[in-house]
């Protein structure tokens, strides 16, 4: 009787693993450049049953939900006037440097100038290589080229580097838009020819409001009629523990 109670753990499990991550897009459907999880389910292992039954018989331990990849699709391009905001059409990242010294990917191109001068995130991270405009140049001086040329009054600057890697499905979340390469994603490389920049434009959320809401709502159903047959399964325990006794 345990194989039932197993089987209905595990997809409590999967369900509460796909509200995670339906949760987590919800939070960030308003996050520039953020690309929404997508959740697959697989069945865990098949034995024949320990007691009885037919040889050619077997029971299954349930199903697990599994992290397979994000959307990849375009996010929406939200014009904003902003001369140092880039969005990236076709694949790709932008590469910045992280306060601890680690470098990271990301699509969110809402840059600004730091007190030094140089070209960061909104969270500060430093674009690489370092593009850095020259003092008493604010950033309405500032323009970005299509491809990621950056100058100040027609003045070359440097140039924001767009990169991509083999398997973007194997970066490592490291929270918002940010991701950092793994063995899984392969080495850091230049993003394709077609890739560019929109300047005075910024990537939006690809996350769809209605499709996740109503994923959602499909987890909390399942995990509801799951958590049935775990009571159901516990109501059955105390019928046969009272004929027992009887």
């Amino acid at each position: 009787m345990l194989e039932g109670l197993y089987s209905a753990a595990s997809g409590l499990a999967a369900q509460q693993n796909r509200l995670d991550a339906v949760a987590n897009d919800l939070a960030n459907a308003s996050t520039t450049g953020y690309k929404p999880v997508r959740v697959a389910y697989a069945d865990l292992a098949y034995a024949a049953p320990t007691t009885g039954g037919q040889g050619d018989v077997q029971t299954g331990a349930g199903a697990v939900a599994r992290f397979a990849g994000r959307d990849a699709r375009q996010g929406a391009l939200q014009p904003t006037g902003r001369p140092l905001d880039v969005a990236l059409q076709g694949p790709g990242f932008l590469r910045v440097r992280r306060p601890d010294g680690t470098d990271a990917l990301t699509r969110d191109g809402a840059l600004q100038l730091d007190a030094q001068g140089r070209l960061t995130t909104a969270s500060g991270d430093l674009v690489q290589p370092a593009v850095t405009a020259p003092a008493g140049v604010g950033a309405d001086q500032l323009s970005v080229a299509s491809d990621g040329s950056v100058s100040a009054n027609g003045r070359p600057l440097g140039r924001i580097e767009l990169v991509d890697v083999p398997n973007p499905d194997g970066l490592v979340a490291l929270g918002g838009s940010l991701f950092g390469p793994s063995a899984a994603s392969g080495a850091v490389r230049p993003a394709p020819a077609g890739t560019t920049l929109a300047g005075g434009h910024l990537e939006a959320s690809a996350v769809d409001l209605a499709g996740s809401m109503t994923a959602m709502m499909e987890a909390q159903r399942a995990f509801q009629l799951v958590s049935k047959a775990i009571s159901t399964r516990d109501e059955v325990w105390g019928i046969a523990n009272g004929v027992k006794r009887a």
